[in-house]
């Protein structure tokens, strides 16, 4: 038999599955806040996984994922230990802000310590009693306001399991992207876990699809792991394209965009993307890609100023058309699963 998990003083007994509520400081309303851990700990040994989401209070699908992993019944039967945590920034979602209210963003601020400040208090508390137990983390995020991201996983593809782990997911996009000072995904990987971190749609927004495929991502991933049984029916994850290098195109003047290249389209260099408008005249100037490769991001809001990005555009290893492919039969998957 296993031995219990211990989070926030309880004691979670193997083949068992608990909420536990870790008290954060309280507003300034006195009212106490908590951080809601849902903690499934099977009777069979296997890793540990934990799933993050709304790390920044306003990247709201990662909230939905991990609802809709809550009602997966085959979590009870899982090998390992699985640890839920659906809003990790609650300060901020509180306030449909992507920061704490000292301003701090809490993803800059790992790894905390229990008597600093605001965002570093919740940081080394979710260190502490959440990824402490843990050999493997998803954390999930989105855009930021107005700007929505292609469904990707980033994470250190340099490194092997990692890189088995990210394509298991079943994402059309991969990106190598190395770990930020003061980010969770740096801080856990000093702890020895192995991080990746899932990217959909935008700030403040429901995307349906990307929220299925973070389900089915994770479910993935924890078959990949063997916390639960392998599929025997059903859809394999694709072959993902990893990305070369990325970059951003910016507008060349302030004004109204109009953009009519898609997220997810494959561009030429030179292809025109749009025109930035002058709200009191008849001049549009108009806008290119400066790179041949895929859209895997791009501002959704029509004003503009001059530098703001606009289109994130990725170069990738080997042929880009596959990925393409890739990325048209991702989204007939997803869309078929909806009808």
């Amino acid at each position: 038999m296993r031995d219990p998990i211990i989070i926030g003083g309880t004691r979670i007994a193997p083949g068992t599955q608990r909420m536990v509520e870790l008290r954060m400081p309280r507003l300034n309303s006195h009212t106490q806040m908590t951080l809601p851990v849902h903690v499934f700990h099977g009777r069979r040994d296997g890793p540990a996984l934990f799933v993050s989401a709304a790390l920044h209070g306003d990247e709201l699908n990662g909230i939905e994922v991990v609802r809709r992993l809550l009602e997966v019944k085959g979590l009870k039967r899982l090998a390992g230990t699985l640890l839920l945590v659906p809003v990790v920034n609650v300060y901020g979602l509180i306030h449909h802000s992507r920061y704490l209210p000292d301003r701090r963003d809490l993803n800059r601020s790992f790894p905390g310590s229990e008597t600093g400040s605001l965002a570093g208090r919740l940081a080394h508390l979710f260190l502490t009693e959440v990824v402490a137990h843990c050999g493997y983390g998803i954390d999930l995020h989105t855009g930021a306001v107005h700007r929505a991201n292609l469904a990707q996983v980033r994470a250190n593809l340099e490194d092997a399991e990692t890189l088995r782990l990210s394509r298991a997911f079943g994402v059309p996009v991969l990106l190598n992207s190395a770990e930020r000072d003061g980010s969770l995904r740096q801080a856990a990987v000093d702890m020895g876990a192995r991080v990746m971190i899932y990217e959909v749609g935008e700030a403040l927004r429901y995307d349906d699809l990307g929220i299925r495929a973070g389900v089915r991502g994770v479910l993935n991933v924890m078959r990949a792991l063997g916390m639960l049984p392998a599929r025997v029916r059903g859809p394999k994850p694709r072959d993902a394209g990893v990305v070369r290098s990325s970059r951003w195109v910016r507008a060349p003047e302030s004004g109204m965009f109009r953009a009519l290249v898609a997220l997810g389209a494959q561009v030429e260099r030179g292809q025109l993307l749009g025109y930035v408008g002058d709200p009191y005249s008849g001049v549009s100037i108009p806008v290119t890609a400066d790179a041949n490769g895929l859209v895997i991001g791009r501002s959704q809001i029509p004003v503009v100023h001059e530098g703001e990005a606009i289109y994130h555009i990725a170069r990738f290893k080997g042929d880009i058309d596959g990925v393409v492919e890739q990325v048209e039969a991702f989204h007939e998957d997803f869309a078929a699963i909806a009808r």
